[in-house]
């Protein structure tokens, strides 16, 4: 465990400002470090966030007795590493094929990413070490994690669900800003952590007590260089877990990840499914939620744990995250009937497969998030018939598998944004019989005109869908932004036909 000594005096570079740059380089200051914070950028975001960090720096400093760190901050030059550094902390999103990082390997110097930080920081100075279940994956973190969330607080634990989620993991661990779930004292009797592909390159010393993966397809491919590194970051949350690695049985690729991880001495492979599970495993039967995994007699016994209907929305992909956090919950001793509580308390955030409104019998559900394919195709899963509205930015992807599996549910598709065109060529290929509506335009002012044009495609019954399969940036801000405009437009129909 890490002592604040330790830290007087050492120059650290902090790669990047931010929602992980910024809070590593207060706390690092604050323990007595003297930080450099190099970004990229120099437009007027970026001088802002530098005048507000350097701001509170002044002020930290004028309200302690011995000042200790101090912070710099260098725009528009993030290639360079400062001379004398002893240490990189990286926020999790620069590549590691930086020169800054290649200058440092070339210096010997260790590269950090922000929850590598949090990590070594645990137990600071005597405070509380709070176990860590961790959740990584292609698609469904952030739900898991909040479920995941839900259920220990559910046992009566002072948790928080943190890290890639938007909280910060380094506040958890230090207490700094206690999140809600924890004491006064902003301590944790154990952490919901929900980690990307990039946190996990830059963290080679975690160790969960339990962690999942719930699920690998191609994503971030120009970031890793390849699957096979993305699945290797990915797997990284596996490596010295002590309790349990847990898998999704119907993701042989999740299976072989915990196969080749490095884990403590009695550590246990637990799946999930979404049929009737075997030994060592949950799933589902008659509509009941059931563990064999962490019973007295797995071979003969089973424990109840929620209903299907206790999981909202009861989508299957949704019902695989629920048995997911059922089983790192599990694995932490958490007993059944809070699952059953937590998860009945859950509520998903938006744009989840977020029902919109019914208009004229027509189902409005915004699947904003679904910001690639594979999260589409789960979401095109849970519902028949479809009007499908999607594009945006493919981010390198192909949609003929997308697209091939869907087709039967399609009754119809309304595509917008930059690389509309490729989701249409899979649709001529896979599904030439759908109709299809293509809107020449990526102002944000489209998704009314796509609305439109799905109300028309749309019959009684049928559902009308916004799993775009793209992420949003060509014409949104992000994919919150679309999924607001989507359900404008879908409020600014259903006033048509008051």
């Amino acid at each position: 465990m890490s002592t604040g000594a330790q830290w007087q005096g050492r120059l650290v570079t902090v790669a990047g400002l931010g929602v992980s740059g910024i809070p590593a380089a207060k706390v690092l200051s604050g323990l007595g470090a003297v930080v450099t914070v190099v970004n990229d950028g120099d437009d007027e975001r970026s001088r802002a966030q530098a005048a507000d960090l350097l701001r509170w720096a002044a002020e930290h400093e004028a309200a302690v007795e011995e000042p200790r760190g101090s912070i710099t901050v260098r725009l528009g030059d993030g290639a360079t590493l400062p001379e004398g550094t002893e240490l990189v902390v990286t926020a999790p999103g620069w590549q590691p094929d930086k020169p800054l990082f290649r200058a440092a390997a070339e210096a010997g110097v260790e590269i950090w990413g922000d929850v590598e930080l949090a990590w070594r920081l645990r137990g600071l100075d005597g405070r509380k070490v709070a176990p860590w279940l961790a959740v990584t994956g292609t698609n469904g973190k952030t739900t898991t994690v909040r479920m995941l969330a839900a259920i220990l607080e559910a046992a009566g634990l002072r948790t928080a669900a943190v890290g890639n989620i938007g909280v910060s993991l380094l506040d958890a661990v230090l207490g700094n800003e206690a999140a809600e779930g924890g004491s006064e004292h902003g301590e944790y009797d154990v952490l919901a952590v929900e980690l990307s592909s990039y946190q996990l390159h830059w963290a080679p010393s975690v160790r969960a007590h339990s962690a999942v993966v719930l699920n690998l397809a191609p994503d971030h491919i120009d970031w890793h260089g390849s699957m096979a590194a993305y699945a290797a970051d990915k797997g990284r949350v596996y490596e010295g877990n002590t309790v349990a690695c847990v898998y999704n049985a119907a993701d042989t690729a999740t299976e072989d990840l915990v196969r080749g991880a490095d884990v403590e001495e009695g550590c246990r492979a637990i799946g999930f499914t979404l049929g009737t599970p075997g030994p060592s495993q949950l799933g589902v039967v008659d509509g009941i939620l059931v563990d064999r995994a962490f019973v007295e007699n797995r071979q003969q016994q089973a424990q109840e744990l929620a209903e299907v209907a206790d999981v909202n929305p009861p989508a299957p992909h949704n019902i695989a995250n629920a048995l997911a956090a059922a089983a790192l919950a599990r694995a932490y001793g958490v007993p059944a009937a809070a699952v059953r509580d937590g998860l009945r308390a859950f509520r998903p955030d938006p744009h989840r497969i977020e029902k919109v409104a019914d208009v004229a019998e027509v189902a409005y559900i915004d699947d904003s998030k679904a910001t690639n394919t594979h999260a589409a195709e789960a979401s095109l899963a849970a519902y028949d018939p479809i009007v499908w509205i999607a594009g945006g930015l493919a981010k390198g992807a192909t949609f003929d598998e997308l697209v091939a599996a869907s087709a039967a549910r399609l009754r119809g598709a309304v595509l917008m944004g930059a690389d509309r065109a490729l989701i249409l060529e899979a649709l001529r290929r896979h599904a030439p019989d759908v109709p299809v509506v293509t809107l020449d335009r990526t102002d944000t002012g489209a998704m009314a005109a796509a609305v439109q044009e799905a109300a028309r495609l749309a019959r009684p019954g049928d559902t009308v869908l916004l799993a775009p399969a793209c992420a949003s940036m060509d014409m949104f801000v992000n994919y919150n932004k679309r999924g607001e405009a989507f359900a404008d437009a879908v409020r600014a129909l259903a006033a048509q036909r008051a």
